[in-house]
């Protein structure tokens, strides 16, 4: 059966489901790594460049394809083609999406079981128990697996009540919320002894670290961190009204985008450098070097130390969850648009199959379980292929696709709201998409493969 169009309800609605969408773990302990492998300050004031830049401008792209395709991200590609080959790059954000929805979903469960372990009590005790959990849980067949499908049941209630009776209701609660709790933290961070280093560390720039691979990270971090080639975007932006201006629109999620990474360095930098650790741990700040931290940082204070620990991993977890939400979107949109059934059904289709997906992507990290593709395990075998493969490709021809394909009116329509906003752009925009783009999401493709 099919079913009318959605649409968000309000402006507020709008800016915060696609913030929630742009904003997730790579936010709270990505951003921070790249800050402290990449020289502080300087890093963050680079990123910031690329953000106007690249980020903005690609997200503007990708609003312009999904309000004026008013569909899901591959029948919105096709329409505005013409049904040429350029609906090739609609269909690739789907199955990109589809992809990243399934294991994003196991990492987003490890988030949900480290709220349980906090309140639980679980994660305290000395380094050598915090890492030895961790690597008893990923490598368990069962717990992760539990969480992973947990995490996706939260994600299908939200779903299957709609655009606005679900994604803009939840978004509008969780997004707050994420922002409270991330400023809490701040503050408590902020009161340990020794956490002022960590902040000078944040804001004192030290240019002498900066160098073509700094350049290159933070148009990466940028690139990933706002969700560009995902189809989130795109699909999120059918559901604008002619009202909604893009290019505001894009403007104040970025900014959003950049606060929560901001706020997260905040966090972060003091509790670390008040301990005496640096946090450039990678993927395992979070679930084995943080946890250490809280416990180091408020021996003093063990109630205080499980509340903040608490606080943290409900923060990953609802930055995981709007992430994880919007990509579902992309893929149940698609579904149920395309084979002409219900919304319900559509969500089925996407939550069973991801599910099945995330199961075998948690399970291939043990040992024994021989579950691996050209030397890695499941879960970094797609990490690796939608990362480093098949999102700079996409976004590499999301630009030329705008850029290039698409008639000057349509763009300008949707950058003027149809001649209602006076204010155009068009000619720069156009050349930022047309060579600007292109240029630097190549960089980065080379860049990853150690051509340059």
């Amino acid at each position: 059966m099919s079913e009318e169009r959605a649409s968000f309800g309000s402006k507020l609605g709008i800016i915060m489901a696609t913030a929630g969408s742009a904003v997730g773990l790579g936010n709270i302990w990505r951003f921070p790594y790249m800050t402290g492998k990449n020289g502080g300050a300087a890093f963050i004031l680079i990123y910031i460049v690329c953000v106007i830049v690249l980020g903005i401008p690609c997200m503007i792209s990708e609003f312009i394809i999904g309000r004026h395709g008013a569909a899901n991200t591959a029948r919105a590609y096709t329409r505005l083609s013409n049904g040429t080959i350029w609906k090739l790059v609609g269909y690739l954000e789907v199955l990109t999406g589809f992809l990243i929805t399934g294991y994003y979903a196991v990492i987003s469960g490890w988030c949900l079981n480290y709220v349980y372990a906090s309140v639980m009590g679980e994660l305290n005790g000395d380094p050598a128990f915090v890492k030895n959990y961790f690597v008893e849980f990923s490598q368990d067949p069962i717990r992760p697996v539990f969480w992973t499908i947990a995490i996706f049941a939260i994600t299908h209630f939200i779903i299957i009540h709609g655009v606005r009776n679900g994604i803009e209701k939840a978004s509008k609660l969780m997004m707050p919320t994420l922002f409270v709790l991330l400023l809490v933290i701040v503050v408590a961070a902020w009161m340990l002894p020794g956490a002022s280093k960590g902040i000078d560390f944040l804001l004192k720039p030290d240019f002498s670290k900066v160098n073509s691979d700094v350049f290159l990270g933070a148009l990466g971090q940028c690139f990933y961190s706002l969700s560009i080639g995902m189809g989130c975007l795109c699909t999120y932006a059918s559901y604008f009204s002619r009202h909604t201006n893009i290019t505001t629109s894009a403007i104040q999620i970025g900014f959003v985008d950049l606060m929560v990474a901001l706020l997260a360095g905040l966090m972060i930098f003091p509790a670390a450098f008040s301990v005496g650790i640096n946090p450039d741990s990678g993927p395992s700040l979070i679930f084995i070097t943080l946890p250490n931290v809280f416990n180091q940082a408020f021996s003093g204070a063990p109630l205080l130390g499980w509340a903040v620990s608490l606080m943290f991993y409900a923060l990953l977890f609802l930055a995981a969850l709007t992430s994880l939400i919007s990509l579902h979107e992309v893929n149940t949109a698609f579904f149920y648009e395309e084979l002409h059934i219900s919304r319900k059904a559509g969500a089925w289709i996407v939550t069973v199959f991801c599910c099945i997906i995330g199961a075998l992507c948690s399970i291939s990290i043990g040992h024994k379980s021989g579950l691996s593709l050209f030397g890695l395990d499941l879960l970094d075998l797609f990490d690796f292929v939608t990362g480093q493969l098949m999102l700079p490709v996409v976004g590499f021809f999301m630009c030329l696709f705008v850029g290039w394909y698409i008639p000057k009116q349509i763009v300008i329509d949707e950058l003027t709201n149809w001649g209602t906003l006076k204010f155009s752009f068009y000619k720069l925009f156009i050349f930022v998409m047309r060579f600007v783009c292109p240029l630097c999401i190549l960089a980065i493709m080379l860049h990853q493969f150690g051509v340059i």
